[in-house]
């Protein structure tokens, strides 16, 4: 037995408004299929619900009503077809976009949350403990700037090839300190053995923020109070790229001094 809808039943399940449907309807685009005798209330078939989801799909492209219009009475299925896969895409690009735009907002949020805290503590140099982390140095001298930031997973995709199906990485990346070279790096979600991989170890970790431009002071700094408050003398340093807007980012300096349990 054939459902029928109201116009406003319809419009929840298409996710459009009352008066989008008869906009639509009074375009001869999608009309309800039956009207009640006696109330004069309209109805909405499965079949029109279908139609109305292709004409949202269709407009994802920026196509015109009349554009729209013209494609439906085609009734070339195959046509229909196409174009929404092209809205399909269409839909996917943007919201890669959204998410991505989300990601830096997130990221700058991050950030000045860390400023905050940092000037809660009253100081420049803070303690911080960080689980084990698992991370995978660029083979090549990169260093972070826009076009190695941007989409910067790629590099260490075609870097592990073949493997790269047992790969995933965090939104996090850095640059690797260890006898005067540098090294960018991404942090691992899921991993297998591969050249390239380190271990930062869990543990207490003294921290700064800091600019591109100060960034080696702060970290001789660190190192400083390191060795006279922990007797500490690392082998290696990590700076963490801290992306404070879109096209805008700066480090937190992590230098480790030993293990301790996780702070609540």
């Amino acid at each position: 037995m054939e459902k029928f809808f109201s116009v406003g039943k319809t419009a929840k399940i298409v996710g459009m408004t009352a008066e989008t449907l008869r906009h639509y309807d009074r375009e001869g685009l999608v009309r309800p299929c039956k009207t009640d005798q006696f109330t004069g209330y309209r109805y909405y078939s499965e079949k029109e619900i279908v139609a109305l989801t292709a004409v949202k799909a269709l407009k994802q492209m920026d196509l015109s009503l009349a554009e729209i219009k013209q494609i439906l009475s085609l009734g070339d299925v195959g046509n229909i077809i196409g174009f929404l896969k092209k809205a399909e895409e269409s839909a996917d690009k943007k919201i890669d976009e959204i998410n991505d735009v989300k990601r830096h907002i997130a990221r700058a949020r991050r950030y000045y949350e860390g400023i905050l805290k940092q000037r809660e503590r009253g100081g420049s140099i803070f303690e911080k403990y960080f689980e084990k982390r698992t991370i995978l140095l660029s083979q090549k001298p990169i260093k972070p700037e826009l076009d190695t930031l941007h989409d910067y997973h790629r590099h260490y995709f075609a870097q592990v090839g073949g493997l790269k199906d047992k790969f995933s990485f965090t939104d996090e990346a850095g640059v690797y300190v260890k006898d005067g070279a540098e090294r960018m790096f991404a942090v691992c979600e899921r991993y297998c053995d591969a050249k390239g991989l380190i271990i930062l170890p869990e543990g207490e970790y003294l921290c700064a923020d800091c600019t591109g431009d100060d960034c080696d002071e702060t970290l001789r700094a660190v190192s400083e109070l390191a060795a006279e408050k922990y007797a500490a003398k690392p082998d290696f340093a990590v700076k963490m790229v801290v992306v404070t807007g879109i096209l805008q980012w700066d480090y937190q300096i992590q230098l480790y001094v030993g293990t301790s349990s996780p702070r609540g």
